[in-house]
C-alpha cells in the first residue's frame, strides 16, 4: 500500500489546491497560506515529517520541502555533508541538504509546471501530487537511519550507508 491513498481522481487543479485534495483525502491536518503555500505532518516509520509546499507563480515552480527532527551536532557537520553527497548521488528526484540557519536535515524537490495559457496557473494532476508527496517522505524514510548513524553513533558515512541500506534476503 502506498503512502498516499486516494479513492477518486479529481480534475487537474492549481498546485496548492491539488495538494490540499491529497492531504484532505489522506486525513492529514493541513495549514494553508493562500494559493502559495500549504503544510502538513505525515507520520512515517522513522519520524513524523513536516511537509511544506511552496508555489511560485512567476517562475511556475512548485517546491516540496520535507523535514524531520534531525539536527546535526556541530562536531558531526562535516560527516553529514559527506553523507549528503553520497545520498544525493543516488537520488533521481530532489536532494537532501543541511539547512544553514538551524543545522536541520531536509529534503527538497522543485517541479516546473507549465501550460500553454499564460493567463492561468498550470494544473497539477493527482498523479503528480501523489508522486511529489511520496518521493519526499519515501526518500526520507529510506535514508533516515543513515543520518541517525552518522549523527549519533559516530559511524562514517560509508559505514552508515552500508549498514542502514543493507537489504535482507528472505523472511525471518
Amino acid at each position: 500500500m502506498s503512502l498516499v491513498d486516494i479513492d477518486y481522481t479529481p480534475a487537474p487543479a492549481a498546485p496548492i489546491d491539488m495538494l490540499e485534495h491529497v492531504f484532505d483525502a489522506n486525513g492529514w491536518a493541513f495549514e494553508r497560506s493562500g494559493d502559495e503555500e500549504i503544510s502538513t505532518s505525515i507520520k512515517g516509520g522513522w519520524a513524523t515529517y513536516q511537509l511544506r509546499a511552496l508555489w511560485r507563480e512567476e517562475e511556475r515552480v512548485l517546491q516540496i520541502i520535507a523535514r524531520a527532527d534531525l539536527t546535526a551536532p556541530d562536531e558531526r557537520k562535516m560527516a553529514i555533508y559527506e553523507t549528503l553527497g553520497l545520498i544525493n548521488e543516488q537520488l533521481w528526484m530532489g536532494h537532501f541538504e543541511l539547512w544553514s540557519s538551524d543545522s536541520a536535515v531536509l529534503f527538497r524537490h522543485a517541479t516546473l509546471l507549465d501550460n500553454d495559457d499564460d493567463e492561468h496557473e498550470p494544473d497539477l494532476t493527482i498523479g503528480q501530487a501523489e508522486v511529489l508527496v511520496e518521493a519526499a517522505v519515501d526518500e526520507f524514510e529510506r535514508f533516515y537511519p543513515v543520518f541517525q548513524l552518522v549523527m549519533f553513533a559516530d559511524r562514517t558515512p560509508q559505514d552508515a550507508m552500508a549498514a542502514a541500506l543493507l537489504e535482507t534476503m528472505g523472511e525471518a
